[in-house]
């Protein structure tokens, strides 16, 4: 007989900021409490752009410190999500070879041509089924290889984020299976490590350790469990979207966009690789067939060169300045290049704009309509090419996440595909994070029970599709 009461703690990081959340479920409800939030920043020392690991074990730590503190009572259990591609390496005594360089970094450039040099692209698809971006685990590994890295010539061990502060947290040197297939090197199939692909690129394969599904106990930390859940924060995310038909698609709406289906089996086929489909590890034996969409970032990015001119703006400010700016007049591809790092977006907006024969948005409010219309624009056609693929129809499209709460671009998406959104919960990947533990602790029997919780206690708000004539004829524009 189980108790039907819990209260777990779910560990959140993403590329701005982390928290500490307290799940307290009463057997009937799931109540989130904040107990510690705090930054994340990568920083740029002698030319490579990296984490501040350290930062986040001590903020880590603290935020059960003071979770414990503030509850009265050792957690049932906690665990750890976090983005997704990157990594540290151990040396044989276990000791991290330097903090784990961000996705954002330039080492990657020229990575996946050295890759598809030694292994053709459709061999490394039909390996990973995995969507080809130069963020990917593999290409940061290639850079490693290709500059003959004293890192890699000591290392023992690879590790992805979430897998590192576990590792710290628990003792246990394992790689959670969601988070392991965002690297581009795992094989969905046989859910172990690429051993072909690795080799034919010369990256050794005894760096990586054991793949274990969400739900696993890794050990304990201070006598509290540690348990994985889906790793990756997307995963997480996914876990907690209350869908109640199997007929939904999902955007995990943040710094990235995240835009696909749920399904039971990888699609890994030729169709797939020609809309540069992925096949990421989900929770319970699913798979989550997507395509990543550069989100918000643009939005972050334009917001920091705004502000560095004195012009600062709040995220609620820029979508009033959206909404008056005239809509359907300039897109830009969400995903092209030069959109990536960090920088003066505005300009790279225009300048794209300019490129492809459209009018070039001069203010600050058609600069902002321009980035949620593209969005829109970029989330329609993920689901369109994803429908194709799989045949399936969709009823209603799940937007969760901090995105979620952005009634414009909920609008604009509901319009562009011409299907219904349903917004929320905006704080999906802390309780698909919760649920995931409840179940592992056997408070819940199983994730649709999960997320009929979720369903019923989540304030959702509905989006109809209105102006959907106009869409029809809109196209996303390409740069030669």
């Amino acid at each position: 007989m189980t108790s039907k009461r819990a209260t777990v703690l779910a560990i959140d990081i993403g590329a701005e900021s982390g928290r500490v959340m307290a799940a307290h479920f009463d057997g009937a409800s799931l109540r989130l409490e904040e107990m510690h939030r705090f930054p994340n920043y990568a920083l740029t020392v002698n030319g490579v752009l990296q984490w501040d690991i350290l930062h986040l074990w001590r903020e880590v730590r603290a935020g059960i410190d003071l979770s414990k503190a503030r509850a009265g009572a050792r957690p049932a259990s906690l665990a750890v999500d976090t983005w997704g591609v990157d990594f540290g390496l151990l040396d044989r005594n276990d000791n991290l070879i330097g903090n784990p360089v961000c996705y954002r970094d330039s080492r990657t450039e020229g990575m996946l041509e050295e890759v598809f040099a030694r292994v053709p692209k459709e061999e490394v698809f039909a390996q990973t089924g995995i969507q080809f971006m130069a963020i990917n685990s593999l290409y940061q590994m290639m850079s490693l290889v290709e500059s003959d890295s004293p890192h890699l010539q000591i290392a023992k061990r690879f590790l992805t984020v979430p897998d590192l502060l576990n590792f710290w947290l628990s003792g246990a040197q394992v790689c959670e299976f969601s988070n392991a297939t965002t690297t581009q090197m795992l094989n969905p199939f046989t859910k172990s490590w690429a051993g072909g692909l690795l080799d034919a690129l010369g990256i050794p394969l005894d760096l990586f350790p054991e793949v274990v599904q969400p739900g696993t106990r890794l050990g304990t930390y201070e006598d509290i469990p540690v348990i994985a859940p889906a790793c990756h924060d997307t995963g997480s995310a996914v876990a907690g979207v209350p869908a109640q038909t199997e007929k939904f698609a999902y955007i995990s709406s943040g710094t990235w966009s995240l835009v696909g289906f749920e399904v039971a089996q990888p699609v890994v086929n030729e169709a797939a690789l020609a809309v540069n489909a992925t096949n990421e590890g989900g929770v319970y034996g699913s798979f989550r067939l997507l395509k990543n969409v550069m989100g918000l970032w643009l939005l972050q990015q334009c917001r920091s060169t705004w502000e560095k001119a004195g012009r600062a703006y709040t995220y609620p400010e820029l979508v009033s300045l959206a909404e008056s700016a005239e809509p359907l007049r300039s897109f830009v591809d969400p995903n092209d290049d030069r959109f990536l790092p960090p920088g003066d977006h505005p300009a790279h907006i225009q300048t794209f704009c300019q490129q492809s024969g459209q009018p070039r948005p001069q203010s600050d409010a058609a600069v902002a309509r321009c980035v949620f219309d593209s969005l829109a624009l970029a989330y329609r056609d993920v689901l369109q090419e994803l429908q194709t693929l799989t045949g399936r129809q969709i009823e209603v499209i799940h937007v969760v996440g901090g995105g979620s709460r952005n009634r414009l671009l909920n609008q604009l998406t509901a319009d562009a595909a011409g299907i219904p959104v349903l917004a929320g919960p905006g704080e999906a990947t802390v309780i698909g994070n919760a649920l995931v533990q409840l179940i592992s602790l056997g408070e819940l029997a199983n994730l649709d029970e999960g997320r009929q919780l979720v369903s019923d206690g989540a304030a959702l708000e509905r989006f109809e599709p209105e102006e959907q004539g106009a869409w029809r004829e809109v196209k996303m524009p390409a740069v030669d």
